[in-house]
């Protein structure tokens, strides 16, 4: 898996993409992250890549040249998406989505923007990481790296773990335990310490159902509500809510 970042802040993106599990991943030759900066492809003394915009206003605009020479000169794996406010907002279908491919490319904005005819020209689209202003796209390509990265085959050393987190089908994930199993008078509900691995997985549908439920009835609308069984399968462990049977 190929994904390339073109900014003006290259080392704020390798050092994040050299950490941790995505770190790992490209030390094992999963994923291969390829950082361009910019200003590799300017000519003057200054490594200029900004400029006053026609018809004024506040701020710089980033200018077409130096990023249609950098990927025209580099060649980054298709699709090439600008991280702005105007395209598709990633969430965890669409990081699946990303991870099938065999690659794909951000652009990361800065200022008040790009000049338009990179928008409308050279990348095949945008990407936004929801509605919010940010500084520049950095910070976005990183949430990107990060949602996808994890779900490219090998990277989770344990792959099924990506099926058990949030969104993954629509819903919140589960709440988590670990030793010690009481904490200040607060004890893990008893089916997680009962050995029972197929009552386990039926307390956790239910914990996660009643949690998307009380945090975002959204996703639960989005999903075109629950099944029969889901009901069922609520309306159980709402009277147990520990998993113990009643014992």
């Amino acid at each position: 898996m190929r994904i390339d970042v073109i900014t003006i802040f290259p080392a704020m993106v390798r050092d994040f993409a050299g950490q941790s599990l995505l770190g790992k991943a490209r030390e094992r030759g999963l994923l291969d992250v390829r950082v361009h900066d910019l200003r590799d492809a300017t000519t003057d003394v200054h490594r200029t890549v900004d400029d006053a915009p026609f018809g004024g206003g506040a701020g710089m605009v980033l200018t077409p040249g130096p990023v249609f020479d950098t990927v025209e000169r580099e060649r980054p794996p298709r699709p090439l998406f600008l991280l702005g406010p105007g395209g598709r907002t990633l969430d965890q279908p669409f990081a699946r989505e990303l991870a099938a491919l065999d690659g794909f490319s951000l652009l990361c904005g800065r200022y008040e923007g790009v000049d338009d005819r990179v928008r409308t020209h050279l990348v095949d689209g945008e990407l936004s990481v929801g509605d919010v202003v940010l500084a520049g796209g950095e910070v976005a390509a990183m949430v990107v790296l990060e949602a996808v990265g994890r779900l490219v085959p090998g990277v989770m050393g344990n792959d099924t773990s990506a099926d058990e987190e949030s969104f993954s089908e629509g819903l919140l994930e589960h709440p988590q335990y670990t030793r010690p199993a009481e904490f200040r008078s607060w004890e893990v509900p008893a089916v997680l310490r009962s050995g029972d691995h197929g009552r386990v997985a039926r307390w956790r549908r239910a914990a996660a159902l009643a949690r998307t439920l009380e945090h975002r009835p959204d996703l639960i609308e989005a999903r075109g509500g629950m099944t029969d069984e889901e009901r069922r399968l609520l309306a159980e462990f709402t009277s147990d809510p520990d998993g113990s049977g009643g014992s």
